[in-house]
């Protein structure tokens, strides 16, 4: 499977990514830069993408070398939290009076 990776987000301290293969969303994954080096992650593993759970170690270790290239996780630097979700839809704030 040949992952592409959009990032969709970028802050000072965080990004997110979506990881889409064959034109299909298989996850979404949030990183956070904290102030002692470490990255901490969150991946949902989209419902019905069809990235089974035997995947999900291959799709992190591309995300490590192809985007943080100065942790790792074997050495402790970089930790994830994986769950499996679906998308109910984007709310955004709008202003009073709109």
């Amino acid at each position: 499977m040949n992952i592409v990776w959009k990032r969709t987000l970028r802050t000072a301290s965080s990004e997110r990514f979506l990881a889409t293969a064959n034109g299909r969303d298989l996850a979404a994954v949030d990183l956070h830069h904290l102030a002692d080096g470490t990255v901490a992650g969150t991946v949902i593993v989209l419902e019905g993408s069809g990235l089974g759970e035997g995947e999900v170690p291959r799709l992190l270790q591309q995300l490590d070398e192809d985007f943080l290239p100065g942790v790792d996780a074997r050495e402790g630097s970089l930790t994830y939290t994986v769950v499996i979700g679906r998308v109910l839809g984007n709310w955004e704030g709008v202003p009073d009076g709109k």
